[in-house]
């Protein structure tokens, strides 16, 4: 189904797995941050497989989940901050090496009117730091979020503000990025290349999601 984009005054994207081939270096990431703090492997196989579960919620999340359900430990703001920044350490190579999505400058080219945002599961600031090294910032004139805000936040913020401006489209990879948008009365297209939800053909058919392999398709 070939998706009319000239119609959208915003169009939302998904970093990971979207915009950039980052998702197994996030997944990655998470087991070797729970190794390097102490973790068995079965513990920061845990934490990989509730990562994969989840798509894109927030990383906050994950590991406030990870010490109180893997580890029974308090959740704790110093515990939490050391995850946090131990797993920042394991990203940052990755993040810089790792494939932008093909054909980006051209669908750009061909929405000239819509305002384009970035609403991430990652970290604002570190997305922000990201997409400036790299050259990326300057497509996204409507912004780049993520966490500790969750995507709900986001979109219910950034419509109340109006700066996210309808008729919209959300390209996303997760099933939180589907339900997210659908609450929030945005369009969306699945990206299938890049994504980690294993059963994404199901998932997809059943709810009736519009599927494309990656950016390159859409233009």
């Amino acid at each position: 189904m070939k998706i009319d984009l000239k119609k959208y005054k915003s169009i939302v994207f998904d970093c990971d797995g979207v915009v950039l081939d980052s998702n197994v270096v996030k997944t990655e990431a998470y087991f070797r941050t729970a190794k390097n703090l102490g973790a068995t492997d079965a513990q920061a196989q845990a934490l990989v497989e509730y990562h994969v579960e989840l798509g894109g919620i927030s990383r906050y999340h994950k590991f406030e989940w990870y010490l109180h359900e893997v580890l029974n430990q308090p959740v704790t703001e110093q515990a939490v901050q050391a995850l946090l920044d131990e797993f920042a350490r394991e990203l940052e190579v990755g993040l810089m090496e790792c494939a932008v999505a093909e054909g980006l400058e051209d669908l750009r080219s061909a929405t000239p009117k819509a305002n384009w945002m970035i609403l991430s599961g990652g970290d604002q600031q570190e997305i922000r730091a990201l997409f400036a090294k790299r050259d990326l910032a300057k497509y996204f004139d409507g912004g780049l979020f993520g966490s500790p805000d969750n995507k709900d936040t986001v979109l219910a913020r950034e419509i109340a503000s109006g700066n996210l401006q309808f008729p919209a489209l959300f390209i996303g990879d997760s099933k939180y990025d589907f339900e997210a948008a659908t609450r929030a009365g945005l369009d969306f297209v699945f990206l299938s290349d890049w994504t980690e939800v294993a059963d994404w053909k199901t998932y997809c058919a059943e709810n009736n999601i519009v599927v494309h392999n990656s950016i390159v398709q859409l233009c």
